[in-house]
């Protein structure tokens, strides 16, 4: 070629993941070599991802590909790096060198040196093979460190989920999991609440999340795909399992942000019969929608905004067809208003908050009593566990049906996992216990006014506020107002005498039934 007519080339440069550097050298190196060559480098490609072998899977050689058809009067020169950046594949680099030949390019590398020849091919093919090797071998020994790592407790993948985040642990330079604020915290929240059923639906939850400031939306939205991915993570529970890697579930070495109790809840909800969605059309303007029937019907009352000549009006309505309320507007400020007198009554005479401490100071002895005989009952199912499992694990050893033996191997994960929560909850009872007044403090004054908790204004709260107060919902009629609502059983003993409540706590059912609801 002369020097105003320069051989044209191209520069193909991969590294096999995301996070590696080599791309900018690679490049350098290549030009380098193409200069020495006196070559004209027309186009770089750059490929950050290994395509398991398959050439096509890379976007970059493809993209090379499809340059060379569009410039098929040139021969081009093809330059690689190392000639494991060609391909890592027996067949898919001898399938590669072909689509070359066809495109009438000429490849070129810098540490090896092309022949057409009947022996160069056949080297060509060796060393292929050879890359081959190299790459299965490589993926075998970091599959077996994953499985090692998780064996031993530990997260084995680049990306945490979203909640945690890595850090080095002390005295090593290997990676732990701990916790990502604020993620962690909120995404505790809703599997506390999903678990509690605090949160009817999973579509419930994905919708609390996009309203929340601080999570991390697409467009604006959660997918309830995502939403079942967070609730059945079993990271979150301190577990750490995995079906691609034959990894059974076992006890993970990072902080949980639940309970293993509270994960096993979850997933005895998403299991169990399905909730109906909650209502798309719960408006967060009308926190007393879905709560507050009318008198006449019993249908629930729904709310709107409708528009009057200068502005939008707020009403809850009745829509039911043939009501004689049908279709009649109550301002939201009426009704909402005298929702929050009905919760101004609901509040208790310092006899009453009396009783219920020397009730509830009752109750604490009896349940530190009754911890330890469930501690040992505790150990005592962990033990029946394990015998059970060893019977399982003999039946395995003489069963010769793959069908019994992955029934007995599954009944064995669930008794492994049974252990765990066992385990778990052997641990609690185990743990100091909390001091009596600092438990007894956030339900007290929940119970002594939730009045005050529906002023605060958020909407969660104010739901919150409904579902425990009330054990049905509100009855209203659009001339007389509220009739007399059911409250769960700590506010509907506000009504009587104080003092004669307290030989009824004492009742054993009746206190387990309200300290259990009321102070949980």
């Amino acid at each position: 070629m002369t020097q105003n007519n320069k051989q044209q080339a191209v520069i193909y440069c991969r590294i096999s993941d995301k996070g590696q550097t080599g791309l900018g050298s690679q490049e350098h190196r290549c030009r380098q070599y193409a200069e020495a060559k006196e070559y004209e480098v027309a186009a770089v490609f750059h490929d950050k991802v290994t395509g398991e072998g398959d050439f096509m899977k890379r976007q970059a050689m493809v993209e090379l590909l499809n340059f060379l058809d569009d410039n098929p009067q040139t021969n081009f020169v093809v330059i690689f790096d190392d000639l494991r950046r060609f391909a890592r594949d027996t067949v898919f680099h001898l399938i590669l060198r072909d689509e070359m030949k066809k495109r009438g390019a000429i490849r070129e590398c810098l540490n090896y040196t092309f022949d057409d020849s009947i022996e160069g091919e056949f080297s060509e093919t060796i060393h292929a093979a050879a890359g081959q090797l190299e790459r299965k071998v490589i993926a075998r020994q970091n599959r077996q460190k994953k499985i090692a790592r998780m064996e031993a407790g530990y997260f084995a993948f680049s990306r945490p989920p979203i909640g945690y985040r890595y850090t080095k642990a002390r005295g090593s330079n290997s990676k732990v999991l701990v916790r990502d604020e604020p993620y962690a915290s909120i995404i505790a929240d809703v599997l506390e609440g999903f678990a509690s059923g605090r949160y009817a639906s999973q579509a419930e939850v994905a919708r609390h999340l996009e309203a929340h400031p601080r999570f991390p939306k697409h467009n604006g939205k959660v997918p309830v795909q995502k939403v079942t991915r967070l609730l059945t993570q079993p990271l979150y529970a301190a577990y750490i399992s995995s079906e691609a890697y034959g990894v059974s579930i076992r006890d993970a070495q990072h902080e949980g942000l639940i309970s293993k109790a509270t994960f096993q809840k979850i997933q005895d909800r998403i299991a169990g019969r399905a909730n109906a969605p909650a209502r798309k059309d719960l408006n967060r303007d009308f926190p007393l929608r879905g709560a507050v029937r009318c008198s006449e019907c019993g249908n629930h009352l729904t709310a709107s905004w409708p528009r009057g000549k200068y502005k939008s009006y707020a009403y809850y309505l009745c829509q039911k067809k043939g009501c004689s309320q049908y279709g009649k507007s109550i301002p939201r400020a009426k009704i909402e208003g005298e929702f929050e007198t009905v919760l101004k009554s609901l509040q208790p005479s310092k006899g009453f908050i009396k009783a219920t401490v020397a009730a509830f100071r009752i109750y604490w002895s009896t349940r530190v009593s009754q911890d330890k005989e469930n501690a040992a009952a505790i150990k005592t199912e962990i033990a029946r566990a394990d015998a059970q499992i060893d019977k399982l694990v003999n039946r395995i050893v003489e069963a010769t049906n793959d069908r019994a033996i992955g029934a007995l191997e599954n009944k064995i994960g669930e008794l492994e996992q049974r252990k765990l929560v066992l385990a778990e909850q052997a641990a609690k009872t185990d743990a100091p216990q909390p001091d009596f007044n600092e438990s007894l403090e956030l339900p007290l004054r929940f119970l002594a006014n939730p009045y005050n908790i529906w002023l605060s204004g958020v909407f969660e709260l104010k739901r919150l506020v409904i579902k425990l107060v009330f054990s049905e919902p509100l009855q209203y009629a659009r001339e007389s107002g509220y009739r007399t609502p059911k409250t769960a059983i700590a506010f509907s003993a506000l009504g009587g005498n104080s003092g004669s409540f307290l030989p009824d706590l004492q009742n054993g059912a009746l206190r387990g039934i309200y300290i259990e609801h009321s102070f949980r």
